[in-house]
């Protein structure tokens, strides 16, 4: 048995894409530094920004200028910035119930 910490993949992309309009492949390289994740594999990762883009969280278009095959590129709407205000809102206040029981933990050792 592991006690697991819940990942914390939408909101690390919100954030990332707060920083700057970003390709796909760009999100996969960067994400495992927030989520602790060695690599999120690409299929999830483009359903979840699929999904994100459906709910109004992010936007996406094609960005020809760089060298290669045309590429989407990533943005974060005003809407997805409202979720990852919530996010960090929610982040806080878990973070306060954890170090309560870190506390209480280290009392009673």
């Amino acid at each position: 048995m592991f006690a697991r910490v819940e990942r914390f993949t939408e909101p690390a992309i919100l954030l990332l894409l707060r920083e700057r309009p970003v390709h796909g492949y760009e999100l996969l390289e960067r994400l495992p530094e927030l989520t602790g994740e060695q690599r999120v594999e690409m299929g999830n990762l483009y359903r979840l920004l699929r999904a994100l883009e459906e709910e109004g969280l992010l936007s996406s278009k094609w960005d020809e200028t760089s060298p290669g095959p045309a590429k989407r590129r990533y943005a974060i709407t005003e809407r997805g910035r409202a979720l990852l205000d919530q996010w960090v809102d929610a982040l806080r206040r878990s973070q306060e119930r954890t170090e309560r029981f870190l506390e209480r933990y280290e009392e009673r050792r």
